[in-house]
């Protein structure tokens, strides 16, 4: 069973869908956190495709847009890094509150800047036993090399990103950042997804995190793949890893 769902944070309304497997719960669930300027679609619908997979095992999961983006509430201008934990935090407060999710085994999966926050998440929330990492941001150093960019935001407070404009905040709080730092407090299982053909967050964020995170962890890093997997194969190979991943940890 597939259904829209709404909730709030910080005042703000969320929108996101929550995926039911059939039978008789309670089941465990996984949180999907998307990537910077992402949604709960994401590139090819594979967040879609990642939920109804995990569903088929009998895994619940929530996909939704963090505020500001999709059709959540708020404006993409305001988003940061850290109201974006915020929001992920309080999808993890949706799952507790559904009598047919099992409050004591919940997961949570992020892509790109998503990973970072999933990352922060598990380590500071003890209700996360399980992480998975898909091209996950470990350094938000990475923008300093955009430095025409981020001088642009300093200067005029803001900077258009094609269409969405994004405060200065958004560079502020994200240089403060220290995902590396969560992930080697998270004692949980971990898995980390990238490809090594990913031209946007390098490869060497995976390496970054699978050596910071303590304990039971798996790599895949997927040949040639770019940043969200786009073919059939490599999509395939990601959610099939992700879903026995959630399925043997959860």
């Amino acid at each position: 069973m597939e259904r829209p769902v709404v909730w709030t944070s910080e005042g703000e309304q969320m929108l996101g869908v929550f995926h039911q497997p059939q039978g008789v719960g309670p089941f465990p669930a996984v949180a999907i956190y998307h990537g910077f300027t992402g949604t709960k679609v994401e590139p090819h619908r594979i967040f879609v495709k990642m939920a109804r997979a995990l569903c088929q095992m009998g895994i619940a999961v929530v996909r939704f847009d963090f505020r500001g983006s999709g059709d959540s509430e708020g404006d993409f201008a305001d988003m940061t890094v850290s109201r974006e934990i915020v929001d992920a935090k309080r999808i993890l407060d949706f799952l507790q509150e559904q009598a047919s999710v099992d409050p004591n085994r919940l997961g949570v999966l992020g892509l790109s800047m998503g990973g970072a926050v999933a990352a922060s998440v598990a380590g500071q929330d003890t209700r996360v036993k399980s992480l998975a990492l898909w091209a996950a941001v470990a350094d938000f150093s990475l923008f300093r090399a955009q430095i025409d960019m981020v001088e642009q935001a300093r200067k005029q407070g803001y900077v258009d990103l094609g269409g969405n404009v994004l405060n200065w905040a958004f560079y502020e709080d994200a240089l403060t950042q220290d995902p590396l730092k969560w992930a080697a407090s998270y004692k949980g299982p971990a898995l980390v997804v990238h490809g090594d053909g990913d031209p946007t967050v390098p490869v060497d964020h995976a390496d970054l995190y699978y050596g910071a995170i303590p304990g039971e962890k798996e790599k895949l890093i997927i040949p040639k793949a770019d940043h969200t997997f786009n073919s059939h194969d490599w999509e395939t190979a990601v959610i099939e890893k992700t879903a026995t991943w959630f399925q043997k940890t959860l």
